[in-house]
């Protein structure tokens, strides 16, 4: 399929080959759109050890114009003030103007209230609500400036879509910081969908439920397995899948939501 022929997609946070990040651009680029993705090592490697190679985002790039598509890449990191505006630029100088913006980076440290500290805190929300809030809306900014200056105003749109994590349908002891954080973009998804609703920008945020993104091990997996009523553990492609319809025209009347595509669990 080619719903995203011509689109220029971004998508934070696709540093590993098996995580959610990577699966996103994957299906973005099978529905034609070209991608920036960034990533960042030094986190991953402290993160998910057994899964992260500095290497591995060239390898990705040269993946997905295997597909037809313009893709490029750049180290980033979302809790460096001003950085929003700087990775714009880049993506514009890069590639063109992008319609599409994929918040999937995270910043996700185990704490539970005997673990909470100051830092602890200050850095979650640098990525997942300072990075994310800012990202979206100078990428909200960016569109509305180029709305004003074309001669057809009318047809450009756009799509901001998040990565929450289900924190809205049960607790999530020994996570504090970052379920507090990813509750914020869910009520940050809503209310920004009502200003930019007009600009015909669309937002919603997408909740994947436990994913097998490399994290899991065999007993995490045979502990979670019978809460999945339909057999199996989620997968990044499906999260991916919902994501490209949600960035296709297709989805141009669905805003405001956030969709726990989590397979009934």
């Amino acid at each position: 399929m080619t719903r995203l022929q011509g689109k220029i997609a971004i998508v934070t946070g696709a540093s590993r080959p098996g995580g959610i990040g990577a699966a996103i651009c994957r299906a973005l680029a099978n529905e034609g759109a070209s991608l920036f993705f960034t990533h960042l090592y030094d986190y991953d490697k402290e993160i998910n050890p057994n899964d992260a190679d500095e290497n591995w985002p060239d390898l990705f790039a040269g993946e997905l114009r295997q597909l037809g598509v313009q893709a490029a890449h750049m180290k980033w990191d979302l809790s460096v003030p001003g950085s929003a505006s700087d990775l714009l630029s880049e993506v514009r100088k890069a590639m063109g103007l992008p319609t599409i913006l994929v918040n999937n980076a995270a910043y996700s440290v185990d704490a539970d209230f005997r673990q909470l500290n100051e830092s602890l805190i200050d850095a979650h929300c640098a990525v997942n609500i300072r990075g994310t809030f800012m990202l979206s809306a100078e990428f909200a900014r960016m569109l509305e400036a180029e709305k004003k200056a074309q001669a057809s105003p009318s047809v450009l749109g756009g799509r901001i879509i998040n990565l929450t994590s289900g924190q809205g349908k049960g607790p999530m002891p020994g996570n504090l910081a970052y379920a507090a954080t990813k509750g914020a973009i869910s009520v940050f998804t809503e209310s920004l969908a009502a200003e930019l609703a007009p600009l015909h920008i669309t937002v919603n945020a997408v909740d994947p439920g436990p994913t097998d993104s490399g994290w899991m091990s065999e007993e995490v997996k045979s502990a979670l397995l019978p809460s999945f009523p339909m057999g199996r553990i989620g997968l990044p492609e499906d999260a991916a899948r919902l994501i490209a319809f949600l960035a296709s025209d297709e989805a141009q009347w669905i805003t405001g939501q956030i969709i726990h595509s989590r397979g009934g669990f």
